[in-house]
């Protein structure tokens, strides 16, 4: 999945995106509050780290704007203001978390898949429209039950697709969810991953929609299949 880090300090952020980009995440890292606030309103994240004092703009002001255009991308402030005023003011004004540094990245981690889960609407960490279903914690996709891995970027498209069962997304919403900054991406990148995909989870799993994109069946049309 792809994640905006909000960081100035080159040594953190450094450590972070190389962490997170081990993990399978697809990191973008921004260094101002400026480029932060270009960069997410272009950018389709499933998660934003927020650092707070930050150069050219604070990032209060960043997500003041965010939450004031209506924008509900989750948020994990990351911060070494420890007050209790910080930290409240951070949540009033649409923060989602907040950590203090020097924080475990297990934890960051943690958090940032609980508040992806919240914004999907799951309150444990499987998502899906009953016959496919996602594993937020393990990164696994589940198929009648049965468990199988994902690499990063399957697990990010099919995290994409499993957000809103049933609507067609195009091969650029894909590309964006998917791929970070300075990464190429092929003409056929996206239909390569759903070939390798649907050999995994069966040929019907995710449907091509000519000349608009994929889907994935919701949860009604399902019903309505196998009734």
């Amino acid at each position: 999945m792809r994640v905006l880090l909000v960081e100035d300090d080159e040594m953190i952020g450094h450590s972070l995106r190389e962490t997170l980009s081990s993990q399978g995440w697809s990191v973008d890292w921004v260094k101002d509050g400026l480029l932060a606030q270009s960069a997410w309103d272009d950018g389709d994240y499933a998660c934003v780290l927020l650092d707070l004092g930050l150069p050219k703009r604070d990032g209060v002001e960043v997500l003041r704007q965010a939450r004031g255009r209506g924008d509900t991308t989750p948020v994990i402030v990351l911060t070494a203001r420890d007050g209790v005023d910080d930290r409240v003011y951070g949540l009033d004004l649409g923060a989602d978390d907040y950590l203090l540094k020097p924080y475990e990245l297990r934890e960051l981690v943690a958090r940032m898949r609980a508040v992806i889960r919240r914004r999907d609407g799951a309150a444990h960490s499987l998502i899906g429209n009953g016959g496919l279903q996602l594993d937020l914690t393990t990164r696994e996709v589940l198929v009648a039950g049965e468990r199988s891995q994902l690499s990063a970027r399957e697990f990010a498209l099919l995290h994409a697709l499993l957000e809103r069962p049933g609507a067609i997304l195009s091969r650029e919403q894909l590309e964006n969810r998917i791929y970070g900054w300075g990464e190429e991406v092929s003409s056929n990148a996206v239909d390569v991953l759903i070939h390798g995909m649907r050999r995994k989870l069966g040929p019907d799993a995710i449907r091509n929609v000519r000349g608009l994109g994929w889907r994935v069946v919701a949860p009604a049309a399902d019903a309505r299949s196998s009734a």
